[in-house]
Formats: structure tokens, sequence, C-alpha cells
């Protein structure tokens, strides 16, 4: 009735196999560039690395108030250039209001620069 075919010898000819492997190549240059678009530089959110700072300064004691602007900003010292999100923590210390403005990076998160007021 139904006589099954042994299958001896390869099934695909040579075109068949560079078909494949080219689509195959092909697939993964198209994947690799779009990862490159995607991936690009993203900036955080700015209330995001605010609460992130918050956080390490509560470690020390309590906050009597923040700010951050929500604007990012071009930053530049020596060789380095970034865009950054200047803000402010202030709290009592000694019975005396101190205030505190950061500038920290708009893509990375890092606390770039720290000062009494």
């Amino acid at each position: 009735m139904f006589k099954k075919k042994s299958r001896l010898g390869n099934q695909f000819s040579s075109t068949e196999w560079s078909i494949l492997g080219g689509s195959l190549l092909l697939s993964f240059l198209l994947g690799a560039v779009a990862f490159s678009f995607v991936s690009g530089k993203k900036s955080l959110k700015a209330d995001d690395l605010l609460k992130k700072i918050k956080k390490e300064f509560l470690k020390e004691g309590p906050i009597d108030g923040s700010w951050i602007e929500l604007t990012k900003v071009p930053w530049k010292k020596y060789a380095y250039e970034t865009d950054v999100y200047y803000g402010g923590i202030s709290r009592f210390e000694e019975n005396k209001l101190i205030q505190y403005e950061f500038i920290v990076d708009a893509y990375t998160g890092s606390l770039i620069d720290l000062y009494k007021v």
C-alpha cells in the first residue's frame, strides 16, 4: 500500500543550501542593524534619577525638599560630553536648612557633581 522511500542521499540541492545560507546571513545582519537602532542612546527619566539620589540622602537623615529639572541640558567637561539633569535637595543639619545641588548624567544615572549651596 504505502511504501516508505529511503533517504540515503542529500535531499536538497546545492542551490537550495546556498539560498538557505544567504537568507540566514541576511536575517542576522538585519537583526544586528535593528538592534543597534533600538538600543541607541536612551535617556533615563528625571523623576527616577531623583528618587535614586533621594534614597541615598535618606540613609543619612530626613529630607525637607527636593527638585529636578525635567529637561536635559548639554554638559561638557574637558573631553567628556553628555546630557545632564540639574537638581537639588534640602534638609536640616544642626538646626539649619542646608541645600545641595547636583548634576546627574541623563543616560547612565551617574552622579557627576554634588555641592552645598
